[in-house]
């Protein structure tokens, strides 16, 4: 996922998108807490994704755009 898709996107997508993020992220919290985590790459992927996705809802912010 790449900052300039995620700048075509709309506020309501991005949210939605940041939200599957956060399930992604605590479902791999629980695999590694019950020793099951198969890749152990994809903590990292999903938290820089969710650091991109709040740093263009930010850059979206403070343009002005709604919704």
């Amino acid at each position: 996922m790449k900052a300039t898709e995620l700048r075509q996107k709309s506020v309501s997508e991005l949210g939605e998108e940041l939200t599957s993020l956060y399930r992604e992220q605590f479902n791999l919290r629980m695999q590694q807490g019950s020793g099951q985590a198969a890749r152990p790459d994809q903590f990292s992927k999903v938290r820089k994704n969710i650091a991109r996705i709040k740093t263009v809802l930010t850059e979206k912010k403070k343009a002005g755009e709604a919704s």
